[in-house]
């Protein structure tokens, strides 16, 4: 065990550098995108978090069956579809989620706002108009707030994790660079963080921004790809390298 966990914290330093330069991409793409309304925000995140889950899932179960040598499908599906789905989940929902609140820059609940003002003008009608506008902010709304897409795009993100599976299954061989599944991340957790940002994107707000990319990537990413399949792997005599986000499952 204390081998895995030195091994463990020495992949989490040499990933540190190219997850800051992950980083970096994910704030650019917020800079440039920072005036489009949210439902595009929301679209890209769709497309980020299930292509990020599915590389997730080739990596964690890929690295467990080749290492593990095991023929059970089962066992290397429950390995993939957890370690890529819950930690897809902490790196690109929850961790963004947290930084957005303490950062404070989480949109407002409309919907309650118009309940004050309702109760402050009880004379006031209902029109057409209104009605409309605020169907469109409920709709807006839905798209604010944690977001968790095994859930809400169930009938996307899962099909995405077990597709993951039955290549690592298959073609457990195939080239994967770790490199690729840091950005899709980044990006996933950066429109993640855009679709919720209503204040101005300050400079102190960039720094923040910056460090939830930064740890919201970095650990759970690694954790996926290296650390989690370890602990299912009886044999710590042949922990695989993975140093170095050019390198590859081989």
């Amino acid at each position: 065990m204390k081998k895995r966990l030195i091994a463990i914290a020495s992949e989490l330093k040499a990933h540190a550098p190219f997850t800051a330069f992950g980083a970096l991409t994910g704030i650019a793409c917020m800079l440039l995108l920072r005036n489009t309304d949210r439902t595009t925000a929301y679209r890209l995140f769709q497309l980020f978090h299930p292509g990020h889950v599915l590389l997730s899932a080739l990596a964690t179960a890929s690295l467990f069956k080749l290492r593990q040598g095991t023929k059970h499908f089962l066992t290397v599906a429950i390995v993939g579809y957890f370690g890529s789905i819950g930690v897809a989940t902490m790196s690109d929902c929850v961790l963004p989620f947290f930084g957005e609140s303490i950062l404070g820059v989480a949109v407002p609940v409309h919907g309650g706002m118009h309940e004050g003002e309702t109760a402050h003008d009880p004379d006031s009608e209902t029109t057409p108009k209104h009605s409309e506008q605020a169907s469109d902010e409920a709709h807006h709304d839905d798209h604010h707030g944690l977001h968790l897409g095994f859930i809400e795009e169930w009938y996307i993100v899962n099909p995405a994790a077990l597709l993951g599976v039955l290549i690592a299954y298959f073609l457990p061989h195939t080239k994967f660079s770790h490199a690729g599944h840091v950005l899709v991340s980044t990006w996933a957790s950066s429109f993640h963080m855009l679709m919720n940002t209503e204040s101005a994107i300050t400079p102190v707000i960039l720094v923040g921004m910056f460090i939830v990319l930064f740890v919201a990537v970095l650990l759970p990413c690694c954790i996926s790809d290296i650390a989690f399949p370890w602990f299912f792997i009886k044999s710590s005599d042949d922990l695989p390298a993975h140093c170095g986000c050019g390198h590859s499952h081989k």
